[in-house]
């Protein structure tokens, strides 16, 4: 049955000039719509894979993004603006603060991708980010089919890019303090590695072209760096290199003789981690920090800690499962989502761990100081367990033992005590700022919406406009008693589940509160599954994590190419007597 796509409503256009749009515009051309929102790495890894899309379809193909946040940060308009701007975006986006069009195409994961033909029709439906290859043997298939009816009208998508900004930093990210009072910057939005003179403004030089890219040695590139940690001295005396930085879309960890201002690649090829790949392929490392003589990555690509050896070159995982969300104790069982900052301090290492609006520790085990989950944030002061913080980015440890939180959506710096378990605010009015370093009596803060470094007292002390709130994004009403998951995955044209080396798919299944899920918990190859909701529990999310492998299908190949599509869903549902016994998620589905 064909479904006619619903009208594209929102706040306003992006990128489009001012021009106000409707789907009667792309008529004739293929429309990939984009359902994103900027906090979500899954969604950063999808803008990525669309852009050979972009270039390839390019006058049959137009790309339109409609953000629809989850925090209430990601919903002000500057916000959606910056974000567009940060991320290269070159195709038109529809900002959608009510979710309006978000509801429209039933749309129940970030990142969700929708296919409509020339004719207004919706041909096909992912969820989650891999799909790329199987977007481009869908099109190949429907181009030429199109074009051959006389229903494909090939045009200039109405894509119009904003005014250039220039500033000696873009969009940084984290600093470092050098010995020799010099403070060193990620510049992601420059994809270089800026040296300021302490006065924080005068720059020093730049390592990297400025150029997105991926290159070593004395003219290097990088894509949009984010994390820096020194090494110490007799470590970097031994292996050449004194920086380890975090480059962020590149995958990987790359050296920075500071002597020379040389580059080398140290792990990372480029190219995305996805299951089954070895410990030398990295995704979206977002912070470094040396620690327990190993340099510690947030791989928040993969909801994960890895370690990296500068002097075996060992790369390792040490903490986390890949499953996105809040759970405590062993580091091989413990969830994480989507850690961005990390500091060192004696036995303990400090996580800002983003999607979960939580700041969190490891020693022997994982703790949690502050957060509750996946979809409740705000800002609050006062106890511990009763704070709350917006989408932090970065932690800084200060000299008195406390941890400083740049609580990025909350535009605030906040401080957490672990003598007294309790949280205060430093400083608020800020523009996301996502990273900072202690120098001599004053936290030196990355503003990273205001392309700046900003100076604050060790001691400041300022009073929050406090709120609590959950993500405005619907729940799903769902029976109690038995309910059926079925997860939907239709392979790519060309493609099949292929099972010749073991099960092609898996399917993860888990709840909050646990209590939620009376039957149903577990791991299992089946995309099929009987759920048991508790009735008394109302209110929880259920955390499904799916990845199936399509592979190439011909018997005649023996290495057929294959292909992970992998998506973690975090469905908030609400127990009804009404509510209906089938939840359908779909991976991939026409």
């Amino acid at each position: 049955m064909h479904v006619r796509a619903p009208e594209l409503k929102g706040r306003g256009w992006l990128n489009t000039g001012g021009r106000e749009l409707a789907l009667a515009d792309f008529r004739g051309r293929f429309l990939l719509i984009d359902f994103w929102t900027f906090c979500c790495i899954n969604c950063l890894h999808v803008l990525d894979e669309l852009r050979p899309l972009e270039e390839k379809y390019g006058d049959a193909l137009v790309i339109v993004g409609v953000h629809s946040p989850k925090f209430a940060h990601e919903g002000e308009e500057a916000a959606v603006k910056a974000a567009v701007a940060r991320y290269e975006v070159a195709h038109p986006v529809l900002d959608d603060p009510e979710l309006v069009t978000w509801q429209n195409y039933t749309a129940r994961a970030w990142p969700t991708l929708v296919l409509v033909d020339p004719n207004g029709y919706i041909v096909a439906q992912y969820s989650g980010e891999g799909h790329a290859h199987a977007l481009d043997a869908l099109l190949t298939d429907l181009v030429a089919e199109h074009e051959a009816k006389g229903t494909l009208t090939r045009g200039q998508s109405p894509y119009v890019a904003p005014e250039p900004a220039s500033s000696e930093l873009r969009f940084p990210a984290k600093v470092i303090a050098l010995s020799n009072g010099n403070l060193l910057v990620a510049d992601a939005g420059n994809h270089s590695i800026a040296e300021l003179q302490p006065d924080a403004e005068t720059l020093v030089r730049r390592i990297g072209t400025g150029q997105r890219g991926f290159a070593d040695g004395a003219s290097p590139a990088f894509s949009e760096p984010n994390g820096l940690t020194q090494l110490p001295p007799e470590v970097a005396q031994q292996v050449g290199y004194d920086i380890v930085v975090a480059d962020t879309v590149n995958h990987a960890l790359r050296g920075i003789d500071l002597a020379t201002g040389n580059v080398s690649t140290l792990v990372g090829t480029g190219k995305q981690w996805m299951d089954g790949d070895s410990t030398g392929v990295l995704s979206s490392p977002w912070d470094v920090a040396w620690w327990q003589d190993k340099v510690w990555i947030a791989m928040a690509g993969v909801h994960q800690l890895w370690t990296y050896d500068p002097i075996t070159k060992v790369t390792e995982v040490a903490a986390g499962t890949t499953n996105e969300g809040l759970k405590d104790g062993d580091p091989r069982e413990a969830w994480f989502a989507q850690t961005s900052g990390l500091a060192a301090d004696g036995n303990r290492l400090w996580l800002a761990d983003s999607e979960i609006s939580a700041l969190r520790w490891i020693d022997t085990e994982v703790h949690t100081a502050v957060g509750t989950g996946l979809f409740d944030f705000g800002l609050r002061d006062g106890k511990a367990s009763e704070a709350l913080l917006q989408h932090p980015l970065g932690v800084t440890v200060l000299p008195d033992g406390s941890v400083a939180i740049a609580d990025t959506y909350n535009g605030a710096v906040r401080r957490y005590d672990p003598q007294t378990e309790t949280v205060d605010t430093m400083a608020t009015d800020l523009a996301e700022p996502s990273g900072a370093v202690v120098v001599g009596n004053e936290l030196l803060v990355v503003e990273s919406a205001a392309h700046r470094l900003t100076r604050i007292p060790l001691g400041a002390s300022a009073k929050a406009n406090e709120f609590s709130t959950r993500t405005q994004r619907p729940p799903m009403e769902i029976a109690a008693g038995e309910v059926t998951l079925e997860v939907v995955f239709t392979p790519p044209p060309g493609q099949k589940l292929d099972n010749r080396y073991g099960p092609s798919t898996r399917l993860l299944v888990s709840s909050t509160p646990d209590t939620l899920l009376r039957e149903g918990a577990g791991d299992s190859t089946d995309l099929t599954r009987r759920l048991v909701i508790d009735e008394h529990v109302g209110d929880g999310v259920l955390h499904v994590a799916v990845q199936a492998a399509s592979c190439d299908d011909s018997d005649a190949v023996e290495f057929p190419a294959c292909h992970m599509h992998r998506q973690d869903w975090g469905v908030p549902v609400r127990v009804t007597a009404d509510g209906p016994a089938r939840l359908e998620l779909v991976l991939s589905g026409g």
